[in-house]
């Protein structure tokens, strides 16, 4: 199977991508693969040999490549449509889920994702599930904030986060 990794500039940076076969199974702002890899499950980690730079002839990862750059432009629902592949436990698995379908511009408390995510005392297990997201922007775990509405944490830094939610907000707007 392929597994390929690129590396793009955006607003915000260096953002790399790392597939396996059509999947991100890592992604986010750096350009540190060995540093996403770590947050991979180890049964879909690549074999490092096999890990070739670029891949931007590969569909998968040019279609990903280009959904981060719609979403640098203004498309900020685009990256939803890449798929993606983890492993983990059984609440993470649906926690995921449940953050690739929070809509941008809306994001939610860690109680409200715990609840949609079935389990609504699981408030510090949906937050470890943000931890443990390796494919940043494209389950965008970003979009959880404490109950009291503070940033809460994020892998890449409060100040990448405050600019994801504040593009997603301003895109979420009625134009005219």
């Amino acid at each position: 199977m392929n597994a390929y990794v690129s590396t793009m500039s955006t607003a915000d940076g260096p953002f790399t991508i790392v597939m396996v076969g059509d999947d991100v199974i890592a992604s986010g702002w750096t350009s540190d693969v060995a540093s996403l890899l770590a947050l991979v499950h180890p049964t879909l980690r690549p074999e490092l040999c096999t890990l070739a730079d670029g891949g931007e002839q590969d569909p998968s990862m040019a279609a990903a490549l280009r959904a981060v750059a719609a979403y640098y432009d203004g498309d900020v629902e685009h990256v939803a449509a890449v798929s993606v592949r983890q492993r983990s436990g059984p609440f993470r698995m649906q926690a995921w889920d449940v953050l690739r379908a929070v809509d941008a511009g809306g994001p939610i408390t860690y109680a409200e994702f715990a609840a949609r995510a079935g389990t609504p005392s699981a408030v510090r297990a949906a937050a470890a599930a943000c931890a443990r997201n390796a494919a940043a922007l494209f389950v965008p775990c970003h979009r959880v904030l404490r109950s009291d509405g503070s940033l809460g944490g994020f892998r890449y830094g409060l100040e990448l986060k405050r600019r994801l939610l504040k593009r997603e907000s301003e895109a979420a707007q009625p134009s005219g």
